[in-house]
């Protein structure tokens, strides 16, 4: 019986990741999607746009 006790463990850790990985494929996209792309691509354009304006020497001084 000791070999079921020592092939009990990494069997129940295959199986969770087995299902974490199922889970995190089956909620990429959907249909909340776009909606999470258009906030990534919002916040990357404010952040381009803030090094923009520190890259750009003031010239009124």
């Amino acid at each position: 019986m000791d070999y079921v006790s020592a092939l009990v463990p990494p069997v129940v850790m295959a199986v969770f990741f087995t299902a974490l990985i199922v889970t995190i494929v089956k909620t990429q996209g959907g249909d909340k999607k776009a909606k999470e792309d258009a906030a990534v691509d919002h916040a990357l354009q404010q952040q381009a746009e803030q090094a923009r304006r520190a890259a750009t020497p003031d010239s009124a001084a």
